[in-house]
This record gives structure tokens, C-alpha cells and sequence, in this order.
């Protein structure tokens, strides 16, 4: 190793070692990332003076220049942005090296720098970390409790009535009903008033000469006066039955 890489490892080194010490003081969490090593241009070793630039998202994150064929400088990241797992490009003058690196805090490393001023020649493939380990998916957890019930809205206020329906159809008429039973016989009529009594009839025919006159006269007498009284009787009736009809 010649003394001028010698002088560059020392320097990143010395850098290194006195970043915990710089950062404490400042109080800029995270810890920059630190890169050193030898700068080629073209297969040759690059001049002195020479800009060494470190790129991030296209962005110039950190630059130095060459001195006796090294370089070495700190990528800080600022306080606004995350430089996390972010890519790293280097060129050195014109031309764009084949190395790249990934910003880490605190991290960095001795990074020899090959640029050329052409195309940048295709960086060696690298071995791709290994697919992280995907745990079993946990069993599901239990039903939360249940909540409390919310309160009851205010009641809607009465609907409008609803229309009138329209009037049926007529039905058919019914069948005629049976007759009703007989009605039990009226109570007999109370009785009319009697009749007045009649006007007395004419005398009947004299009778024939009885042979004893003092004797038949009597009986005939008698006889005479049923006969009238019966005749009285039975005229009397006569008019009671007109008159009831």
C-alpha cells in the first residue's frame, strides 16, 4: 500500500473516530455515513483537486476533492429529509464511477472509486439479501365488548290519515226466510153492555071460550104473561146480538 492510500485510511480512520465525539456536540442525530478510498478517471489515477461528488435522489449529498490519489468525506443527513437505505452515486470530475453505496447512519466504508467519462461500465451483480422470514399468521383475536346501546331517537310526528277507500259492491239480495211461527190466541174481549129492554109486543088473539070461565080465565091469564115475558126476553136478545155485530 502506498503512503498516500496509507494517509487516506488513516484519515477515514481519524474521521470515524471522532464522529461520536462531533455529533454529541452538535446534537444532529443520526451519525453521518463516511467514505474513503482511492479515485481512478479513466484507468488513471485521478489529479489532484479533482471533485469527488456523492449523489443521492439525483441530489449532491456530500463532495471533497482528490489529494495524492484519495478522497474522503461525510454524508450528513439534513434535518428535514430521510437518507435511510437511500442509494448512493459517486463521480469523480466528469466521469461517473461503478461503485455505488447504500447511506446508512453511522455507517460508510473504504470505497475505491473507479469513474470513467464514458458510459459507466455495468457494476458487479450483487447477491441479493435473503427474503425476510414471514411469521404464521396469529390465531384472531376475540370479539371486542359490546357497546352500550345509543339513545333513542325523538318519536316521528303523526302521519296524515289515509284516503277513503271506495264503497264496495252491492251484495246479492238474501234468500226469503222461513215463516215464523204461530202467534199465541188473543185474550177474549171484555162484554159489551146489555141492551136496553124492548118494546112491549101487541096483545095475542083473544082465546076460545073456556067451559068454566072463572077457571080458564086465570090459567090463560098466566099462560098470556109467560108468553109476553118470553117474548120480552128473546126481543132483548135480538138487540144484543145486533149490537155486538
Amino acid at each position: 500500500m502506498s503512503k498516500a492510500k496509507l494517509m487516506a485510511l488513516i484519515a477515514v480512520m481519524v474521521m470515524l473516530l471522532a464522529l461520536p465525539a462531533m455529533v454529541l456536540a452538535q446534537a444532529q442525530p443520526p451519525r453521518p455515513a463516511v467514505f474513503g478510498g482511492s479515485a481512478t478517471l479513466d484507468g488513471v489515477t485521478a489529479a489532484n483537486g479533482t471533485v469527488v461528488t456523492a449523489t443521492i435522489d439525483g441530489v449532491s449529498a456530500a463532495s471533497s476533492t482528490v489529494s495524492g490519489g484519495n478522497y474522503a468525506f461525510s454524508i450528513a443527513q439534513p434535518p428535514d429529509m430521510s437518507y435511510a437505505g437511500k442509494e448512493i452515486t459517486f463521480r469523480v470530475g466528469t466521469g461517473t464511477a461503478a461503485e455505488k453505496a447504500t447511506w446508512t447512519a453511522d455507517g460508510g466504508s473504504v470505497l475505491n472509486l473507479t469513474a470513467t467519462t464514458g458510459p459507466p461500465p455495468a457494476p458487479a451483480t450483487s447477491i441479493p439479501p435473503p427474503a425476510p422470514v414471514v411469521g404464521e399468521v396469529g390465531p384472531k383475536g376475540n370479539a371486542g365488548a359490546k357497546g352500550d346501546p345509543g339513545v333513542p331517537g325523538p318519536a316521528g310526528g303523526k302521519g296524515d290519515a289515509g284516503a277513503a277507500g271506495a264503497a264496495g259492491a252491492k251484495g246479492d239480495t238474501g234468500g226469503k226466510g222461513d215463516s215464523g211461527a204461530p202467534g199465541a190466541p188473543g185474550a177474549p174481549g171484555t162484554a159489551g153492555p146489555a141492551g136496553g129492554a124492548g118494546s112491549v109486543g101487541p096483545a095475542g088473539p083473544a082465546g076460545a071460550d073456556g067451559e068454566a070461565a072463572a077457571a080458564g080465565g086465570g090459567l090463560l091469564g098466566i099462560i098470556g104473561l109467560i108468553v109476553a115475558v118470553v117474548a120480552l126476553i128473546a126481543a132483548g136478545g135480538a138487540i144484543m146480538m145486533g149490537g155486538r155485530r
